[in-house]
């Protein structure tokens, strides 16, 4: 944080209300020191450049790639499916073409990149892969692919709101691989629902990616916190009715007919969601972001712990952030074969993307895997 802090002193275009404003959001954003930037973003003006985000993205994918084959004992051969996102960087060939490249994967592989849907694109192409699994012969492989690039929408001008996601984004990114075969299988997918909110105009523009006069950026509304909010609500009313237990949601129907009969003055029964699952991976899009669902759905701290630590430890890694949050719950070894997890991701547009899971098979060991292998005896710390 600091080195961050010290080049945005020495940038000679980055004014001192740009420079006081930044600082101010680096030290309330709930971001620790040892988040990454891709060192192009370390130079003096940063390159942002094409040159640099292939390089961001190479490292990150590779990377993360890498270990899934050491982990799962796979090979590149038997991926059937690929499915790779990436909002901000869509180079030629595409995301999935380098992958196909680097691990010389089956020249009959189905692959789709799934690009500008911001940073609930994970849980959509959670979505693609499953449905592209279920045309699949019995016991097919698909490989879910989850980044972002920092150094394309890095802004260094004059607009505060477009400063915003330099305070915010870090580098990252999440391999997942998923099969119809239930030998290996840790989880199951259940549930997968996506509320979109992008007809109206408030929501549409509240994530935006635009130019100014000087640089192109992505400019976040004031009202960005509350429309989550907003478009959460709409998603979990239709989780709610397929995961709740019955006596939470005759409780909930009950106060809306109460509302609609009696008026506003009747609050609405929020629904105690900890009755349906045992773990939470909220988006960790930032601390106010997280503040808001854990006051909405009225989760405890050790509920919404896994979103804080992954802020805390990598920063808002986009699309990926939500399988950092699995991995953190996993390397506290807190799930055990029956629970149920719940994923909540926010992206532009707006949208509010959930996917549900169910544990079919505790953890076989105690090894701790990527990305927490160095760092989980640490948390979780005191923000």
């Amino acid at each position: 944080m600091a080195s961050i802090t010290e080049n945005l002193r020495c940038m000679p275009y980055f004014e001192d209300g740009a420079f006081r404003f930044i600082t101010r959001m680096l030290q309330r954003s709930g971001l620790g020191d040892q988040t990454y930037l891709h060192p192009s973003l370390h130079d003096i003006p940063p390159r942002c450049c094409l040159s640099s985000s292939r390089d961001e993205a190479e490292q990150d994918i590779f990377a993360a790639m890498d270990d899934l084959l050491a982990k799962t004992g796979i090979s590149p051969g038997d991926i059937d499916i690929l499915v790779t996102n990436c909002t901000a960087f869509n180079p030629t060939p595409s995301m999935a073409d380098i992958i196909v490249n680097k691990y010389k994967l089956r020249d009959d592989i189905r692959s789709v990149h799934i690009s500008g849907m911001g940073c609930s694109a994970g849980v959509i192409s959670l979505e693609v892969a499953r449905n592209l699994l279920q045309a699949a012969p019995r016991g097919a492989h698909a490989l879910l692919v989850s980044t972002e690039t920092t150094s394309l929408i890095n802004y260094t001008g004059k607009n505060l709101a477009m400063l915003l996601p330099a305070a915010l984004f870090r580098m990252g990114a999440a391999t997942v691989l998923l099969s119809t075969s239930r030998s290996k299988s840790r989880f199951r997918l259940t549930h997968i629902v996506r509320t979109l909110t992008a007809a109206q105009d408030r929501a549409y523009r509240c994530a935006y990616q635009e130019e100014d006069e000087e640089q192109t950026g992505v400019n976040l509304s004031k009202d960005l916190v509350a429309i989550a909010g907003e478009t959460l609500k709409a998603n979990i009313v239709a989780i709610g009715s397929v995961v709740l237990p019955p006596s939470e949601k005759l409780l909930f129907a009950l106060s809306l007919v109460a509302r609609k009969v009696l008026g506003k003055k009747i609050k609405l029964y929020v629904p105690d969601f900890r009755t349906a699952f045992e773990h939470f991976c909220i988006h960790a899009g930032g601390r106010a972001v997280i503040d808001a669902v854990q006051s909405s759905l009225c989760l405890s701290d050790e509920n919404v712990e896994p979103s804080r630590m992954t802020l805390h430890r990598f920063g808002n890694t986009s699309s990926s952030s939500l399988w950092y949050e699995l991995a953190y719950i996993e390397a506290k070894r807190r799930t055990q074969k029956g629970d149920r997890l719940w994923m909540v991701g926010f992206g532009s547009g707006f949208k509010c993307n959930s996917a549900v899971w169910e544990c079919i098979r505790s953890p076989s060991d105690s090894t701790v895997g990527a990305p927490w292998a160095d760092s989980i005896h640490q948390y979780p710390v005191n923000i």
